[in-house]
């Protein structure tokens, strides 16, 4: 039976946050670099089984905690009996994507105690780490920053990426993936104003000519954004309001 680390209980946003980093590198070990081990633990004869990423950064496959109801919430229960019935990349998201499950609620279960402010932060942090299932599929998660590239982004995939750039240096270790970006993303100048020293704040992409703005640079606030199909900034409106004309 797992030891589910019960008398291990964080309080505060950092002490929650660490644990939680700490399962979340466990579990990735599990599912990639040690891949093999898991797998071969996984055997469908056996119990029901779970997997487990303890704060000390170990992980283990083992059956669920007997106390009920547990004192921590428990992973997905059963996961060796799919191993053998999907292809193992299949059955590897599918784990991935229960253990992402597993991890925020132990999170908000040790947060429950935190205010409203202080649970938005811990999932500010959490947010910008990848999930295990986009590690485990090999998709990358969106920057907080926008970069350039050659492509013409889709109007879903713009309207995706105009979100609130909060708390962006709360957590600057938490991806080792964003190290090699870093340099590309402080060459991002807001298109009104020509600064980049608001990285806390609101940034907009227009969807015309691909520049980004500071939402109060161009009075959008992150409400408004959220329904705005496609956004067009003040020069590019005025093109079209001149073209039209």
């Amino acid at each position: 039976m797992a030891s589910n680390s019960s008398s291990h209980s964080p309080r505060t946003v950092e002490e929650i946050f660490k644990d939680f980093s700490a399962r979340h590198a466990a579990v990735l070990r599990a599912l990639t670099s040690d891949v093999e081990e898991f797998y071969s633990q996984c055997n469908p004869e056996r119990d029901n089984l779970c997997l487990y990423g303890h704060p000390n950064e170990s992980w283990e496959v083992a059956v669920p905690a007997e106390e009920v109801p547990p004192e921590l919430p428990e992973p997905v229960l059963g996961i060796n009996f799919a191993r053998d019935g999907m292809e193992r990349r299949d059955w590897l998201s599918l784990v991935a994507m229960h253990t992402d499950s597993w991890l925020l609620s132990v999170a908000f279960y040790f947060g429950a105690r935190l205010n409203r402010n202080e649970r938005s932060r811990m999932f500010t942090l959490i947010n910008d780490l990848p999930t295990v299932f986009e590690v485990v599929t090999g998709r990358k998660p969106l920057k907080d920053k926008p970069s350039v590239d050659g492509g013409k982004k889709s109007k879903n995939n713009a309207k995706r990426e105009k979100q609130i750039k909060a708390n962006q240096r709360l957590h600057k270790e938490s991806d080792d993936e964003d190290d090699g970006n870093e340099d590309e993303h402080e060459e991002t100048l807001c298109g009104s104003c020509g600064t980049n020293d608001n990285e806390d704040e609101f940034w907009i992409g227009c969807d015309i000519c691909e520049r980004w703005f500071h939402g109060k640079c161009v009075k959008i606030t992150p409400a408004k954004a959220q329904s705005i199909k496609e956004y067009r900034c003040p020069s590019c409106s005025n093109k079209k309001a001149k073209h039209m004309g």
